[in-house]
């Protein structure tokens, strides 16, 4: 039995009350637009008839009764002279009068008949045949109404069950899965209102997969790039210790482990910035200007540039690029990028920091003048080192988290002209919004 939190009760209750109160309004307005049209139709052939009697009739005086025995048998109405009716204001009054016992219902006119005695006709017709067509046209609407509303519910449970069966199919879907087994949604098989849900699904569980993928190779290799200069360590130590040695010689061992150590800090500090950019995820997005953010972020790496012999240009388009975006984030990325194309240009070189717009969002690449990478591994991996350079191999694992986290996307390649390497980012449309 479905609770009353249930989506498809929900729905099938609102469905009913708002169709049947649409049936019942629009009922209403019928009934209420035929017994308008009747009555104005009676009333518009007691005027006539009025106007009639009185322009051609003899004058009356007020209480007498004129023979109308040919109107009673043909329109069947009754004509007499009265007095105003103290109950009424206007010159023309109608009145619907019932009587119960004779079980009748009268539509009575007051026209203004002798203006020097203040008469009027009092013109009087039998209309129970029409109010005997409105109760049955009444009667009529009722039971359609009360048919109307039992189709309704079938109706609207159909509808209800169809609206549900796609979330009711993908929360199932969703329920059965865990880290082990997350299939993509087949978004073909949606109608065309859940695709984009569908889609948005399908996005998170690639993020999942790629998560959990890389989560895991991360563990795998902190502990082997741990226990590798550990071991090291360990051995020499053994080894120096195993007889004495010259000062010189403990010396050179200690600061072989001073070194080793540094180097498994800097891993251990690359580790906590995983563990910063979890939480820098959940940072609120801001507006900024994504092409003077790009200028001051390559001004500050302009000095660190120079100090290598190195330069770094730029070639920003459009003028002005409106965003909301995660800045702590995006951070990770630039820096990244930058930083790797400082480390790999060689002296007297460029990096080129350049944005241009392209479907669907804008792109933002950094050009470097180095080696090129090898475009067959996976580069994003955790402790991928790229080249001979020093470093611990997981800046572009950081930049690739970050970059999911926004919902952009990047990849390096070769650079076209074979002068070196290409990172770039790509922002969608949804996370920006030119200007200009």
């Amino acid at each position: 039995m479905l609770s009353s939190q249930s989506l498809k009760t929900k729905l099938l209750i609102r469905l009913v009350i708002a169709s049947a109160i649409l049936i019942a309004l629009f009922s209403t307005i019928i009934y209420k637009a035929v017994q308008n049209s009747l009555y104005e139709e009676i009333q518009e052939q007691l005027i006539k008839q009025a106007n009639y009697i009185k322009t051609n009739a003899p004058n009356f005086h007020q209480g007498q009764k004129i023979d109308s025995s040919y109107l009673q048998k043909t329109l069947n109405i009754s004509v007499e002279v009265v007095s105003k009716p103290k109950s009424s204001k206007d010159e023309i009054f109608i009145q619907k009068v019932v009587d119960r016992k004779q079980n009748k219902t009268w539509m009575i006119l007051y026209y203004p008949y002798d203006f020097q005695e203040q008469t009027y006709l009092k013109i009087s017709k039998d209309i129970t045949s029409i109010q005997f067509i409105l109760k049955k046209l009444y009667r009529i609407i009722i039971f359609t109404n009360i048919l109307a509303f039992a189709f309704i519910i079938v109706y609207a449970a159909l509808l209800s069950n169809y609206l549900t069966k796609y979330i009711m199919k993908l929360t199932a879907k969703l329920s059965s899965m865990n880290e082990n087994l997350l299939k993509p949604i087949k978004v073909k098989d949606l109608p065309m209102e859940f695709q984009p849900l569908g889609r948005s699904i399908n996005m998170l569980i690639n993020r999942v997969q790629t998560f959990v993928k890389y989560q895991k190779e991360l563990f795998i290799g902190i502990a082997h790039e741990l226990k590798t200069p550990l071991a090291v360590m360990k051995l020499k130590n053994e080894v120096t210790l195993i007889k004495k040695r010259s000062p010189e010689e403990y010396i050179q061992t200690i600061k072989l482990n001073i070194k080793t150590i540094n180097e498994m800090n800097k891993m251990i500090e690359n580790v906590l910035k995983i563990g910063r950019q979890e939480s820098d995820q959940f940072e609120p997005p801001i507006e900024i200007d994504l092409i003077e953010y790009l200028k001051e972020k390559a001004n500050n790496y302009q000095l660190l540039a120079r100090n290598e012999d190195k330069e770094i240009q730029m070639d920003l388009k459009p003028k002005s690029y409106k965003a909301t975006i995660q800045p702590t984030l995006l951070n990770h990325i630039i820096q990244n990028f930058v930083q790797n194309a400082i480390k790999f240009t060689p002296e007297g070189g460029t990096i080129t920091l350049r944005s241009y717009p392209v479907s669907g969002g804008i792109k933002i690449e950094v050009l470097d003048e180095g080696p090129g990478v090898d475009e067959s591994i996976d580069l994003f991996a955790p402790f991928k080192r790229i080249g001979n350079k020093s470093g611990v191999g997981l800046g572009l694992f950081l930049a690739r988290s970050a970059a999911d986290a926004m919902g952009a996307k990047i990849e390096i390649r070769n650079r076209k002209d074979a002068k070196g390497a290409v990172a770039s980012l790509f922002i969608p449309t949804q996370l920006a919004c030119p200007i200009c």
